[in-house]
């Protein structure tokens, strides 16, 4: 793990003790800080450090806490502060990241920075695949879900990849960086952030956060390309549309992979890799789990497990990806519903929605594409094959790109996906179809 050797001897809170938190909590102990800790819903987690003082919050010693340590998913501003929250800023004790406490151990590393409100996931470990593939040493970590100070530092000659979310952005008031990007910009978490413009200063953050001699890569969006003022470093607008040819030997499928791959090859560029290391490495990337994943085929017809995306904008690009498509949508709905999705449904020829959000959704689009109000995931995945077999189609696509949250219906978006691989499963060994298991 990186130690956080700067807050030996200090007194510290944690709100949050699940994996990020529990990390903290034993880097923090391994120093010799003192640990208060909070959960909401505190369970036995024998992962945790003895020393840690998990008692009620009212009686931390407030005028003696230098920080308190809060998990990304806890809001200390809006749309209403947690009590614990609350308490550090009414005794004007800093609110501070995972992040902040890997930043200020000073690792030997290279530090890169990603965000956005797409692709993040996809981009770093897009990065961490081409360096080590060309054996740079690498720690990747952050909002993928892999807690910053679990990681162990690779050294001067390598890099510790971080994807950062708008709420760690926040709450990092000395992040550096040797490099960063932000992929795009589009309205999600806004009741987070007190609006657009709070989530807009958020991601922001990033680009004032790499260092003079690093570079900035930013999407070509104009809410995006537009920060580039706010940037000390060097400045390259990513350009997808230049990787005409190298799109057809890859995986990754959509306009908005394109985006991802050209923000990939601008950071490790920089890193100093030529295009022969770089591109040979994007043709063995297979993509991640639940982003825009082929699941296998039956008769011609490809399944798309598409679950990660949780708002009208991932789903749009997913819409834009492929022709014939059997649209399965619906979940717990972001405030502007579809967005931007249901302006892309030329594409599809059938779409069936579901969970608590299907008949908003259906009244979004039936105008103009034929819906059915499915309820649950089965009864939609079976419904949109019996239709792709019905139009007699050469090549159909049966997409489950939701445009929401999975929280009505499923613990999280993986969960989703995974539902969604066992019943494609199931219908491909029913009819002999044919699985993709590489």
């Amino acid at each position: 793990m990186i130690l956080p050797t700067q807050m030996s001897g200090k007194t510290i809170g944690i709100l949050g003790l699940s994996r990020s938190g529990v990390a903290v909590a034993r880097a923090l102990a391994e120093v010799g800080a003192t640990i208060f800790g909070h959960d909401d819903h505190m369970a036995a987690n024998h992962t945790l450090p003895q020393s840690i003082e998990i008692i009620d919050p009212a009686t931390w010693p407030w005028d003696h806490l230098d920080a308190l340590v809060i998990s990304p998913g806890i809001p200390h501003l809006y749309p209403k502060p947690h009590p614990v929250a609350a308490m550090a800023t009414a005794n004007q004790v800093p609110i501070i990241s995972d992040i902040e406490l890997l930043i200020k151990s000073n690792p030997q590393a290279k530090i890169i920075g990603i965000t956005g409100t797409n692709g993040k996931s996809t981009v770093v470990t897009l990065i961490d695949h081409i360096l080590k593939s060309n054996k740079v040493k690498t720690a990747l970590g952050g909002n993928i879900g892999i807690a910053a100070l679990s990681l162990e530092d690779p050294g001067a000659d390598g890099v510790i990849i971080l994807e950062l979310s708008s709420y760690q952005l926040e709450t990092t008031p000395s992040l550096k960086l040797d490099a960063g990007a932000v992929i795009n910009i589009t309205p999600d978490h806004l009741d987070r952030h007190g609006g657009w413009d709070g989530y807009v200063a958020a991601k922001s953050n990033l680009i004032k956060a790499v260092k003079s001699e690093g570079i900035t890569v930013l999407g070509p969006q104009d809410e995006v390309a537009h920060l580039s003022e706010l940037a000390q470093s060097m400045v390259k607008i990513a350009d997808p549309d230049a990787l005409a040819e190298l799109k057809k030997s890859v995986s990754l499928n959509g306009p908005h992979n394109a985006l991802n791959m050209a923000i990939a090859i601008d950071i490790c560029r920089h890193l100093g890799l030529e295009d022969s290391q770089i591109f040979t490495r994007l043709e063995t990337f297979k993509g991640l789990p639940h982003r825009m994943e082929h699941i296998g085929n039956v008769n011609g017809i490809q399944f798309i497990n598409d679950s990660k995306a949780t708002n009208g904008d991932a789903a749009a690009e997913a819409l834009k990806s492929f022709q014939d498509i059997y649209w399965i949508a619906g979940g717990s709905a972001k405030d502007d519903g579809l967005g931007i999705a249901a302006e892309h449904v030329n594409h599809v020829r059938r779409a069936f929605m579901i969970g608590s959000s299907a008949e908003q959704f259906a009244d979004q689009i039936r105008t103009r594409v034929s819906v059915e109000i499915s309820g649950d995931i089965n009864s939609a995945t079976e419904s949109a094959l019996q239709a792709a077999f019905d139009d007699n189609l050469d090549n159909a696509t049966i997409l489950l790109s939701p445009a929401a949250a999975s929280f009505d219906q499923f613990d999280n978006f993986e969960a989703r996906g995974e539902c969604f691989r066992s019943i494609v499963q199931n219908l491909i060994d029913a009819h002999h179809g044919e699985s993709c298991h590489d």
